[in-house]
């Protein structure tokens, strides 16, 4: 596990080992996001959109492209989803 002390200024220097694994370079941001479990992750926004996966958590069903544009379209209305694309909580 890495550690990282932090500054009056709020500031943290992120260890070598961090850099090397996310591809850090001088200059690169970083985001900070709160997960499910009130846990704070950190994505660099250089990072790919494969660094993304699992970051929602699995999917009940997947939906296609037609079913995406009809509740588009449907939500622009002001209507209500249809019930078989509402899945209970």
């Amino acid at each position: 596990m890495a550690t990282a002390k932090m500054t009056s200024k709020g500031q943290i220097t992120i260890p070598v080992e961090v850099r090397t694994e996310l591809g850090l370079k001088p200059g690169d941001r970083i985001t900070f996001s709160k997960n499910e479990q009130g846990r704070y992750v950190l994505y660099p926004k250089n990072g790919s959109v494969k660094a993304l996966k699992g970051m929602f958590g699995k999917f009940h069903r997947t939906v296609t492209i037609e079913e995406m544009n009809e509740t588009i379209a449907r939500a622009a209305a002001g209507l209500p989803e249809p019930e078989d694309l509402v899945e209970a909580v």
